[in-house]
């Protein structure tokens, strides 16, 4: 009991901060759900509704180098609160045009667009600001606690926001969300002191040199740099399947069943998040991080695949997510121990462009093959025996023969990373 007590003392700080922005994620996450369900009821196409996620995404590979040289060049506290504010001011603008019955979707993407870019703009200096009030022994603990929060968003958003839309409509969702960002604002405002970083670079670099800097990092450590790469091939078949799964399930099942699914996988990255809080780093964080992913891969995408209903779904997705955060866990800990704390903005940034880069991609492409190619493959070809025994026939059968698909891409993934000699060596260089 005193090593926990000491424990929470020496992480008050974060602790914080991390249950207020997990509150405003919350928010946040519901009025995304809710806006999701309203483009695909408006729209009924995969493409148009996961065009909301690359407007959100773009931001990310056109603008996290110059961000984190913002982050390091700038005070970190007030760039959280300004991104904060203005991501804040983007969604009063939505309440607005429903309130006034003029919203279109066409006005999504461009506020989500907004939105991303703020959210470009705060991730580096969220990353530096986390180090700098964090003692270095609890780094393993923040990705874990950060898939805590991930999961929990993913157990209440649904329940809450289908419950708020249904009883009050979308208005109340989004008066929600900026309640809780309230809430995160003032308590980082007032009551979280971020130090600064010792040892900081008094030497005076313009904007470019800045950005450059993370550049010039990735390419001295190449370890870093193909574990992101790694990272961002995942990123791509993952992406490809957020696209795919609204469709497929909403079309062979209901927004029930979508969120139960997504229940489902909140309470496992619950799980996955509490057992890595309490696991020991292991020997090998790089063979933890390759082990992880391919669990996952092997898992969820065959079950979607090949089940025909929400039990076999929600069993694919506890195998698919139970060991994510202990992944994330052991990359966060490699990142923050091999990345001096003072260019750590600037390289967060840097890896922000090489890992997400793929998210835009495989939204936009998930959602035009489902669309273009494996449902119209499927409405000429489903009469087969062997597919329709597969995957079903009708509207979302070619969403599930999409995962089969999936399935077999990521575990090629998986396997064209585990033997990369610069991924192998970075545990061992000092």
């Amino acid at each position: 009991m005193n090593r926990f007590l000491k424990t929470i003392g020496e992480m008050r700080l974060y602790l914080i901060l991390w249950f207020t922005q997990m509150l405003s994620g919350l928010g946040s996450a519901m009025t995304a759900f809710a806006l999701v369900v309203w483009s695909y009821s408006f729209e009924g196409s995969a493409l148009k509704t996961a065009l909301l996620m690359v407007c959100s995404y773009t931001p990310y590979v056109l603008f996290s180098v110059f961000a984190g040289a913002i982050s390091d060049k700038w005070n970190k506290k007030r760039i959280l609160l300004a991104s904060d504010t203005l991501s804040a001011i983007t969604t009063v603008i939505v309440l607005v045009l429903i309130r006034t019955d003029q919203l279109r979707l066409y006005h999504l993407y461009i506020l989500n667009a907004v939105s991303g870019l703020m959210n470009t703009i705060q991730q580096p200096a969220s990353e530096v600001v986390t180090t700098l009030i964090l003692p270095k022994k609890h780094y393993q603990r923040v990705g874990s606690l950060r898939y805590l929060s991930s999961s929990l968003s993913s157990i209440l958003t649904p329940i809450l926001a289908a419950a708020v839309m249904g009883l009050f409509g979308v208005e109340w969702v989004i008066a929600f969300d900026l309640a809780t960002f309230v809430i995160a604002f003032f308590v980082l405002l007032f009551f979280i002191d971020v130090p600064e970083e010792s040892g900081k670079e008094t030497k005076k670099e313009s904007f470019f040199e800045s950005a450059k800097t993370g550049l010039d990092f990735l390419k001295r450590e190449k370890g870093v740099f193909a574990l992101m790469l790694f990272l961002a091939a995942i990123n791509f078949v993952a992406s490809m399947y957020n696209a795919a799964f609204p469709a497929m399930v909403l079309s062979k099942a209901g927004e029930t069943e979508m969120g139960a699914v997504n229940a489902v996988v909140g309470v496992t990255t619950l799980l996955g998040s509490i057992m890595a809080s309490f696991m020991k780093a292991p020997k090998s964080r790089v063979k933890a991080i390759w082990l992880c992913l391919m669990a996952s891969m092997c898992t969820e995408n065959l079950f979607l695949a090949l089940g025909r209903n929400v039990y076999v779904w929600s069993i694919g997705a506890f195998l698919g997510w139970i060991m994510i955060p202990l992944m994330n866990a052991n990359l966060d800990a490699i990142m923050r121990l091999k990345i001096p704390k003072e260019i750590q903005g600037r390289v967060f940034a840097a890896r922000n462009s090489f890992q997400f880069f793929t998210i835009p991609l495989g939204y936009l492409l998930g959602g035009a093959l489902v669309d273009h190619v494996f449902e119209p493959f499927m409405a000429a070809f489903g009469h087969n025996r062997v597919l329709q025994t597969l995957f079903m026939s009708g509207k979302g059968s070619g969403a599930k023969l999409f995962f089969f698909v999936l399935w077999l891409t990521g575990i090629f993934v998986c396997l064209a990373f585990r033997k990369n000699r610069h991924i192998l060596k970075l545990e061992q260089e000092k």
